[in-house]
């Protein structure tokens, strides 16, 4: 590990501050992710700006703008998070999806904020002996023909297959979510969930819309009726502590047996959480049947583009969203 110089500011303003002055500064929260990639040469700050103890991590309602709903705190843990009451009750989904990442030492550490800005498991991306533009614009994308067995089938170019790893991200894009962050000045902005991760076009070094300097404050989720009716899936090569080969989050509103609304988002098929759209429009109004979670599914792997080694994920894809809504209609049944 290189040497780095380690601030610890007295507010959410001042760390801000200093990672404005220092394009090559790094906040640094439960450091989960940030220091194994700094232990393997890949990330190089020069400084961390420790954001551990900023007193961002209220779990509570809200209304804003957008209506009702829930803010966690940006600096929350991320078991905090998923063991919370109002998050267990109302919005369950969520809770599932974190619970089904990492082991239960890095959640008692990890934070929201840091779980949205953690970077690709891609083996080509660790191994600095190896070409990856993510890591080194310009030196070639080494997955897109050799090892790419878990990497992406929808968004990719040529520059990066890269997939994200979060659970809990794949969730927040099934809720809707909304990121409220802070930059320089103290300038506010928020941002669409499904806006916040970027698919990797020629710029796959950048995971993210934040700009330099901005801190993730908040994390807000709008008020639902999938509370009832929501299951996380993940299918993964061993049954605990595996990045998801292919996850499914789906959340369904019901009046009797009709679909209202339903919400599908896949991990471990993208750059960035990937909302199936097409599915969630071709269910509004159905009726819950597993013909018509079928059909859903097939629409959803359309557009799907899989590479040498994971030609399979479509086929699993399909299965793993028409299991998930299955289940999710049964999870309000119990």
């Amino acid at each position: 590990m290189r040497p780095f110089k380690f601030t610890v500011p007295a507010s959410a303003g001042s760390a801000i501050q200093a990672a404005v002055a220092n394009r090559h500064a790094k906040f640094l929260g439960g450091g989960t992710n940030l220091l194994d990639l700094m232990k393997e040469d890949v990330e190089q700050p020069d400084e961390l700006i420790d954001v551990c103890e900023l007193p961002l991590t209220k779990i509570e309602r809200i209304v804003s703008t957008r209506g009702a709903g829930v803010s966690i705190g940006g600096m929350a843990k991320n078991t905090d998070t998923a063991n919370h009451p109002l998050i267990r009750k109302e919005f369950p989904l969520l809770s599932q999806a974190i619970l089904a990442g990492a082991s239960a030492q890095i959640r008692n550490i990890a934070s929201n904020g840091g779980n949205l800005l953690q970077r690709t498991r891609c083996p080509y991306f660790y191994d600095i002996a190896m070409p990856c533009n993510k890591r080194a614009p310009g030196t070639g994308c080494g997955a897109l023909d050799g090892f790419n067995r878990m990497h992406a089938i929808f968004g990719w170019s040529s520059a990066c297959v890269a997939v994200h790893p979060s659970d809990m991200c794949v969730a927040l894009a099934a809720l809707d979510a909304v990121v409220y962050v802070t930059g320089a000045g103290g300038k506010k902005r928020n941002i669409l969930f499904t806006d916040f991760h970027r698919l990797p076009a020629d710029t796959p070094e950048k995971d993210n819309n934040l700009e330099q300097g901005e801190l993730i404050t908040a994390i807000e989720i709008p008020s639902n009726k999938f509370a009832d009716h929501s299951y996380y899936l993940k299918i993964r090569d061993r049954a605990s502590y595996a990045f998801a080969l292919v996850s499914v989050a789906a959340a369904i509103e019901t009046n009797g047996n009709n679909i209202v609304k339903a919400r599908i988002a896949l991990g471990g098929v993208a750059h960035k959480p990937w909302r199936a759209m097409e599915a969630e429009n071709f269910l509004a109004g159905k009726t819950a049947s597993e013909d018509n979670f079928r059909k859903a599914a097939a629409l959803a792997m359309e557009n799907a583009r899989p590479l040498t080694q994971n030609n399979f994920k479509p086929a699993m894809c399909q299965l793993a969203i028409t299991h998930a809504l299955n289940k999710a209609m049964k999870s309000g049944d119990s």
